[in-house]
């Protein structure tokens, strides 16, 4: 049985109801959206951050490899802090957040889990929005 030392959690900012709890927050939010980049939009608008293709591109866009650099380094900092004095478990949530819960934050949030497992840890993904019907752009 492996021990779970994150619970990362994708969302949207434009649900209203973002998670709860001492967590990292990695906000997605300045990376091109692929819904409203117009040369994608009709091809991934109803796809999600699982869909290969749109991880792809999510992954592809400037600044995401730099955001997914720094926030594996400050999770496996305080992954690798000492314990307290008589806490069993230490645990690092993550909270990924983007606009509407479906395409970045989900892909930002599937890779961080990637590396982190890859380094050992026992990572659980969480999609809080990933289902929800696609928000409207903000004005």
């Amino acid at each position: 049985m492996t021990h779970i030392h994150s619970v990362i959690t994708s969302y949207g900012e434009g649900h209203h109801d973002t998670p709860h709890g001492d967590a990292l927050r990695v906000d997605t939010r300045p990376l091109r959206n692929p819904p409203d980049d117009p040369a994608t939009r009709d091809r991934m608008l109803h796809l999600t951050g699982l869909d290969p293709e749109v991880r792809t591109y999510v992954l592809a866009t400037p600044g995401a490899q730099q955001l997914i650099d720094r926030n594996v380094q400050r999770a496996l900092t305080l992954l690798r802090t000492p314990h307290q004095a008589g806490t069993q478990h230490h645990r690092v949530d993550i909270h990924v957040t983007c606009a509407g819960g479906r395409h970045r934050s989900v892909a930002i949030a599937e890779e961080i889990a990637a590396r982190l497992r890859a380094a050992g840890y026992g990572i659980e993904v969480e999609h809080a929005h990933v289902h929800r019907p696609v928000l409207a752009p903000a004005p």
